[in-house]
């Protein structure tokens, strides 16, 4: 067997195309956008490469097949931040059922990341934010959303028998829209709607530039106490909002405000999973005619929760049930077109909303985990703080 790094059109054109040939026999596996992968791997578009370093390989059989991939990344902002050793990250893993083949792909990282001075890798992780490509598929291997991995069941035992540990378990929490909200998001709601200092509202998209900066201000204060997350910049966050704008519904996005300061925020989106099933994995222009095809003729059906976010001092006061049951005013009515919504990315770590999407009614249809591997395995593992 034979690593080979990507560095020319053909190694990565044989990046993509490998899980296309890999899973396909498989009825859930849904190619992910080429760009998407593209771009997380280009430094013109990825701005995580102005502090860090990213490299991915192939892994060749001895007839000239190619029978694995993977990435190996640093982010010089977080290899420290809650870690009581430097941490490099790998991601982009696909094989064939092949233990040694698997292992020569991890050994591959560790040594580049050995190299450039870390302890340890987490994996599989993505070299951007932590909301796309993060975490190990290991329960509910039915039709994966957007942005998360899917891949096979044996993979699990690939990390594990490497010596990879559970550093955090990441659910996704399903909700049938129709189904009425639960009594306490009701009661906790009304309490809420009785507060005239609190108001609601969904997103327009006539002025993105404002709720791009009121999301920006509630996430600052709400996330970058968890592990791994920075300060986000008023462009950033511009950029996220305009580069989410294809699975963007107005009456899905929620804020909520407090004497006209916003203090919550539920993101919901298109599936967009449901489009790339017709896809193949292109943006051209058949590509693009079978996504309008799908949002404007057959229809999404299912949406998903991307990030629900309180600033602190308005956390446990029932803000998030006020903005659960705002959308269900909206989703309560006959023959609403969205039927199902996952939430998806909640750490074990955030027990507070693990409890919120219970309380609203979710339930864990598919675990994701993010692995941790010391290099020196005498040292004592530890699990992700949890947040109090």
């Amino acid at each position: 067997m034979k690593i080979i790094e990507v560095v020319n059109q053909s190694q990565q054109k044989e990046f993509l195309l490998l899980p296309v040939r890999l899973y396909k026999d498989d009825p859930y596996w849904i190619r992910p956008l080429d760009s998407d992968i593209e771009k997380v791997f280009d430094k013109e578009k990825n701005k995580f490469f102005t502090h860090g370093k990213a490299i991915r390989w192939l892994l060749e059989d001895d007839k000239g097949q190619i029978i694995g991939r993977v990435a190996a990344f640093i982010n010089e902002r977080t290899i420290l931040k809650d870690n009581e050793q430097p941490t490099g990250g790998m991601g982009f893993f696909e094989c064939i059922n092949s233990q040694e083949a698997a292992f020569k792909l991890f050994d591959t990282c560790k040594e580049w990341l050995t190299a450039q001075g870390m302890e340890a890798m987490d994996g599989p992780i993505n070299f951007g934010e932590r909301d796309n490509w993060w975490g190990l598929l290991v329960e509910g291997f039915d039709e994966p959303n957007y942005g998360m991995n899917y891949n096979f069941p044996y993979y699990k035992d690939f990390f594990e028998s490497y010596g990879f540990q559970p550093y955090f378990n990441q659910y996704t929490y399903r909700r049938i829209i129709h189904e009425p909200v639960v009594p306490l998001v009701e009661h906790r709601a009304n309490k809420i709607f009785q507060d005239k200092n609190y108001s609601f509202e969904h997103l327009q998209m006539n002025n993105l530039e404002k709720y791009a900066e009121d999301f920006r201000t509630i996430y600052n204060k709400a996330w970058v106490k968890h592990s791994g997350v920075k300060e986000m910049l008023k462009e950033q966050a511009m950029n996220i909002i305009k580069q989410m704008k294809p699975v963007l519904d107005e009456k899905i996005v929620f804020f909520a405000y407090y004497k006209g300061e916003p203090v919550a925020f539920y993101i919901q989106i298109l599936d967009m999973n449901q489009a790339l099933r017709y896809m193949n994995g292109k943006t051209d222009l058949i590509g693009k005619l079978k996504y309008l095809w799908v949002r404007y003729i057959k229809g999404f059906t299912r949406i998903i929760g991307v990030v629900f976010g309180v600033v602190p001092e308005h956390q446990g006061k029932g803000v998030e049930m006020a903005i659960v049951k705002t959308y269900a005013n909206y989703a309560h009515v006959p023959n609403y077109k969205y039927k199902i919504m996952d939430m998806k990315w909640i750490g074990d770590f955030n027990p507070k909303m693990m409890r919120v999407a219970e309380h609203v009614g979710g339930q864990i249809h598919r675990k994701h985990i993010t692995y941790r591997k010391l290099f020196d395995e005498t040292k004592p593992f530890k699990r992700s703080t949890v947040i109090a």
